[in-house]
């Protein structure tokens, strides 16, 4: 009997929490699946949102962008926290490290549209480093275009690195101490052991933080937003157009997009959590 209260006392504590996620994401999550399938032109039920999503080339060039961008940026991203971690993670000052964990904290808060503000000042057209390249006669520098490809994925790059850092740290504890000494008894040293040692231990925890930061990248939606508007086609940005156009509103196309956007982050977060599984294993 005590099992039974402890339950019903514990259904009624979680209860307001079974409310707000029924409400709020499981009712739009089967009103979103439910409007998918509707045409927008004869509101007949059927997959043609999902057809011309899959063979219309602009939504394709949508799809490959944030694909190719969220790819780009996550690797880019990885590879250098890599690097920054691993010299964080060896330095013995404890105030070194904390200082550069709560520099990490504030800079990976940084995104959306204040991040494409400080970009903007910096390398936009009229931007302080690009005047001081032409003036300085750097071509690289002064013919940069913050407003295209290039541009969008710098900014990426910019917020994945804090995140990525953030999520690798606890990573390298796996990296015990009597590794590295049994290596460099072994005479195992530098790429050897990174090689045969370092890196087969923390895949586990390189392939799970490149998921997110994959994940986190292609619903980015502010920053594109704020950087080039919708003259880029990137997935989030052109889900926002299918709902709030100043034209033509296409909810139906716009819930389609939205469930593809959705089916890429349920892979990802499925690989996460199986990448998760392996490492409580190891």
């Amino acid at each position: 009997m005590s099992k039974v209260r402890e339950l019903l006392f514990y259904t009624l504590l979680m209860a307001p929490l079974l409310m707000l996620v029924l409400l709020f994401e499981m009712v739009p999550l089967f009103g979103l699946l439910f409007k998918s399938f509707q045409l927008d032109e004869s509101g007949q039920f059927g997959v043609g949102n999902y057809v011309t999503a899959f063979t219309g080339k602009f939504y394709l060039k949508s799809i490959s962008n944030s694909l190719w961008i969220s790819f780009v940026s996550s690797l880019v991203g990885i590879v250098i926290a890599l690097f920054g971690v691993n010299a964080l993670y060896r330095t013995h000052n404890r105030w070194v490290k904390g200082f550069f964990l709560r520099i990490l904290n504030m800079t990976s808060n940084f995104a959306g549209i204040p991040l494409a503000f400080a970009f903007m000042i910096l390398l936009g057209n009229s931007g302080f480093l690009v005047l001081l390249g032409k003036t300085a006669g750097i071509g690289t520098l002064g013919d940069f275009q913050l407003y295209s490809s290039s541009g969008m994925i710098i900014n990426y790059i910019y917020f994945q690195i804090p995140l990525a850092c953030l999520l690798m740290f606890p990573t390298f504890d796996a990296i015990k101490k009597e590794y590295i000494e049994a290596s460099i008894l072994l005479n195992a040293k530098g790429l050897n052991f990174w090689r045969y040692i370092g890196l087969p231990i923390i895949l586990p925890g390189i392939l799970g933080t490149f998921s997110i930061l994959f994940a986190n990248a292609i619903a980015a939606y502010a920053t594109a937003y704020a950087l080039l508007g919708s003259n880029f086609p990137l997935l989030p940005v052109r889900i926002s157009a299918m709902f709030i156009g100043d034209v033509v509103q296409r909810p139906g196309m716009g819930s389609a997009l939205s469930m593809i956007l959705l089916s890429i982050m349920t892979v990802l977060i499925v690989f996460n959590a199986f990448i998760l599984k392996k490492m409580h294993k190891v």
